[in-house]
């Protein structure tokens, strides 16, 4: 089961009032679900930061500030740094050392680690031992986009939190994807030079994602080797090189799944200018959507969304990427 922003603080906040709440939380859920918010409101409600009643008595809602403001002696946020976009380590231990500290009877200590799953191998083996035996007054919050990637050892000690929420479609390249879009819309469909322009700028979003997380695992490997280069032995960077592999072909799939999921409301838009019908996703690319809307006929438009769905159902199959999406393209936008 999947909550709300709102349903999971009253939650925390009701184990909380019973003395019941757990010491390591897994909020995960897509970009933009609101998982940082979270984590802000169940720290300000450990802070007392109530909102109290206005003149009527009636309850007002606590002001929440964003998660980046909140931080501090009792509250230590990690985020994935260094060239891998990794969380190292030695940013594990000064956590620990931070959430060990002495501090009041009331005074709760908080560690927030934003993209649980870009904790490199050593820096899980480390954190393992705090979700073990977290000290007295302690709430750990993991937030993730990828809660299947993290080691089940991890899991098993933290309480799951799914939030709901649809993806916010104008990150990871979204924006950008959108902005082509309603440039090359101008001209209207049914060009093979617009549809093949489309898929080579779609397909160059695509490659530079993979080179960057490849850069990137590469990356990690070079820092895990000069970590534990002394410690480990056999073959287990080789298993660990193959572990980042999977991993990065799974973080690209899911870029690639992203830009598909862009494409498509942008595709969706245009159909509801063409109906009348409201609630945009791209509201400020309406003129542009419209104008476009107007040269298409409706069986024309419904026939490019399900050749758009034809090929994202054949780019999860072993088809050739850079063919499927020619011949795709041509068939959606051509």
């Amino acid at each position: 089961m999947a909550f709300a922003v709102e349903q999971g603080y009253e939650r925390m906040k009701g184990a909380h009032e019973r003395g019941r709440l757990a010491h390591a939380f897994l909020i995960s859920g897509p970009v933009g679900c609101g998982k940082r918010r979270l984590a802000a409101m169940v720290i300000g409600m450990l802070q007392g930061q109530g909102g109290g009643s206005d003149l009527f008595g009636e309850e007002v809602a606590p002001e929440v500030k964003p998660l980046e403001e909140l931080e501090g002696d009792r509250v230590r946020i990690l985020r994935p740094q260094s060239k891998s976009r990794r969380i190292r380590v030695d940013e594990v231990r000064k956590l620990e050392r931070s959430l060990f500290m002495a501090s009041g009877p009331d005074e709760w200590k908080v560690g927030v680690i934003v993209g649980a799953e870009r904790m490199n191998a050593q820096a899980v083996n480390a954190f393992l031992k705090t979700l073990e035996e977290p000290p007295p007054q302690t709430l750990l919050m993991l937030l993730t986009t990828q809660p299947d990637s993290l080691l089940p050892t991890v899991i098993s000690r933290c309480v799951r939190m799914p939030l709901v929420g649809e993806p916010d479609l104008q990150t990871d390249g979204g924006a950008e994807l959108v902005a082509a879009l309603d440039q090359l819309a101008a001209g209207g469909f049914g060009s093979a030079a617009m549809a093949l322009s489309l898929k080579s700028m779609f397909s160059g979003m695509l490659q530079k994602r993979r080179a960057r997380m490849t850069a990137e695992a590469e990356e990690a490997i070079r820092e895990e080797k000069k970590e534990l280069g002394k410690v480990v032995e056999g073959d287990w960077f080789k298993r660990r090189e193959e572990e980042l592999k999977a991993a990065t072909e799974s973080e690209y799939l899911a870029a690639r799944s992203h830009l598909f999921e862009v494409l498509q409301a942008w595709m969706l838009d245009v159909l509801r200018c063409k109906t009348g019908a409201e609630g945009l996703d791209f509201a400020a690319s309406e003129a542009a959507l419209k104008q476009l809307a107007e040269g298409e006929p409706l069986a024309g438009l419904l026939r490019r969304m399900d050749a758009l769905e034809e090929l994202r159902a054949t780019l999860e199959t072993n088809a050739q990427e850079q063919l499927a999406l020619e011949v795709g393209f041509l068939r959606a936008f051509g």
